[in-house]
């Protein structure tokens, strides 16, 4: 696919509304470096700097350039050797940092592997990896020796404390956690920026997840153009991260973006409002991202509006479930303070490393939160996106809907052991994201659905991103999502179910009747009022499990 003259049209207008601050290319801060370097170089200019914090532990950049050189050391000792897979079992805590730097130090491949994977799933990802080493906590060590076993994992290391059992299975050496802290440093980092650096696993349409391949190129590039894009002021960030650091996203919040950039990482490992508050005040953070709930958790804590937060600069939202409005911006910043706007996060894919499109300084008048849905804002640096006919990869005109395509320095390499899905993803430079959107007049993206989440209803297309926002903004409605049923007569039907903000007596029909009046009838969902969605563990609502209520409520309609 060529389309020069397109994208330099697109480039054009984003430039035009680009925000004053913000940098059109990539300057690395300290030059062509691997991340292991960079904590390394940090070590050196600033040693006494916090690097990471975790309860009331402060790793400086000095401790963390021995620390992550020991797990190195260590690795390179048992016979690791550079290509090999290396799993991280863990949540946020320092030693998926040290591991992960370590990792990366050696040459070898970092796979973050969820704490909250059950017995199948462990094996999927150890196997399918081809882990030999993998590093979990003393409460999930047994799950992860009994998965290991049967994947061929050859060393299973525990956080352990000296007195504490550690599990015995056949065929899989256990060693504890302190044992690896004693090797020898690594001096001499691996340095190649094109080596596979990590399996990063992403669920599928079908099938089981697939092993992103990412190198430590995509994974500076993300660093430095999302800390540019974001308006964050490169070694004064301190990102305080509650989002899974398994998560690509909560390795780019986590780790990438605050130690490449030289700054700080306040990991959390469980949601507390009122521990927010204290860590943001005690170490001056200056970004997070969260829940649009947790912000609101946040504005209860007694008191708030009476602390110091005014380092709080870039709170990013993740509108999972209740969707963010300028009543909740204003709210927010006659909190905080004027100097804190609440925004969006970002557009992105794991394929991607997920920092790609970003709404920052784009919020005057509410334009972000007010726009058709769900606005997305300009690419970052380096990064190009296009809207084409998902058909003929022609592109479309500015405003009209097709298939999203990225192009940039940290798409992946390709699907790990997968070549038929890569030549799916992968074709011509682009990724082809499977999502729908449009470009706007000034080459902003806006996010429609996922193409196989499309509704066709006698042909037209409905968007449950738009059927949703357009329902949330009812008063009386505290969130929605909607999923298709299928329909005799159109082909397909959205279906609508919300739930009521407290003390509400709205019911399915008073809000179907409203829905009709402030949308084309063929975009009105029927809809049921629940008292609880069915959530993931991360918070998400899980919208399979809607589908077979929605075809019964469809059937009875």
């Amino acid at each position: 696919m060529n389309h020069t003259q397109h994208l330099e049209d697109i480039r054009r207008r984003q430039d035009r509304v680009r925000p004053a601050g913000t940098p059109r290319d990539v300057v690395h801060p300290l030059g062509d470096l691997t991340v292991p370097e960079y904590v390394d170089a940090w070590a050196q200019r600033r040693p006494e700097r916090a690097a990471v914090v975790h309860d009331d532990l402060v790793i400086d950049y000095r401790d963390l350039a021995d620390r992550h050189a020991r797990w190195a050391g260590w690795l390179r000792a048992k016979g690791v050797a550079p290509g090999e897979r290396v799993g991280v079992h863990l949540g946020n805590v320092p030693e998926f940092v040290v591991a992960f730097l370590g990792t990366l130090r050696a040459g070898c491949v970092h796979v973050p592997v969820n704490p909250m994977f059950r017995h199948t799933e462990l094996v999927h990802e150890l196997d399918d990896s081809g882990a030999s080493v993998v590093l979990t906590s003393a409460a999930l060590a047994q799950r992860l020796c009994d998965a290991a076993a049967e994947a061929q994992v050859r060393t299973v290391v525990v956080l352990a404390g000296e007195g504490d059992p550690l599990p015995c299975v056949d065929g899989v050496e256990v060693v504890r956690w302190a044992d690896t802290a004693a090797a020898q440093p690594l001096r001499e980092p691996a340095r190649d920026l094109d080596a596979l650096a990590a399996l990063n696993y992403t669920g599928g349409t079908t099938g089981l997840p697939k092993g992103c391949e990412h190198t430590q190129r995509h994974m500076v590039y993300t660093a430095v153009s999302a800390s540019g894009a974001n308006g964050l002021d490169g070694a004064d960030v301190v990102s305080l991260c509650f989002i899974p650091v398994f998560w690509i996203a909560g390795e780019d919040l986590g780790v990438l973006i605050p130690l490449v950039m030289g700054g700080t990482t306040v990991l959390l490992e469980r949601w507390d409002a009122a521990t927010v508050v204290d860590l943001v005040e005690r170490h001056r953070v200056t970004t997070t991202a969260a829940t649009v709930e947790s912000y609101l958790d946040i504005l209860e804590v007694p008191g708030v509006g009476e602390r110091d937060l005014d380092s709080f600069t870039a709170p990013m939202a993740m509108s999972f479930i209740r969707k963010l409005t300028p009543e909740i911006r204003r709210r927010w910043s006659q909190v905080v303070g004027p100097g804190s706007v609440l925004r969006e996060g970002s557009y992105g894919m794991t394929e991607s490393h997920t920092v790609d499109v970003v709404p920052y300084g784009l919020h005057e008048g509410d334009h972000d939160l007010l726009s058709e849905p769900v606005f997305c804002g300009l690419p970052v640096p380096g990064t190009d996106v296009v809207v084409v006919d998902p058909v003929t990869a022609e592109p479309m005109a500015f405003g009209e809907s097709g298939e999203i395509l990225l192009r940039s320095p940290s798409v992946m390499t390709g699907y790990w052991r997968n070549p038929a899905a890569t030549a799916e993803q992968l074709r011509d430079g682009w990724l082809h994201t499977g999502d729908t959107g449009y470009l706007d007049e000034d080459g902003c993206l806006h996010y429609l659905a996922r193409t196989k989440d499309m509704i066709k209803v006698n042909g037209m297309s409905v968007f449950p991103a738009e059927v949703e926002m357009m329902l949330a903004s009812h008063p009386e409605v505290a969130s929605v999502a909607v999923v298709p049923a299928d329909d005799a007569v159109t082909g397909q039907r959205p279906v609508a179910f919300v739930s009521l903000r407290d003390g509400s007596s709205a019911t399915a029909d008073v809000l179907q009747e409203w829905a009709g009046g402030e949308m084309a009838g063929y975009k009105v969902p029927l809809v049921e009022v629940l008292a609880h969605f069915p959530l993931t563990d991360t918070g998400k609502i899980r919208k399979p499990e809607l589908l077979g209520r929605a075809e019964e409520l469809a059937a009875r309609s």
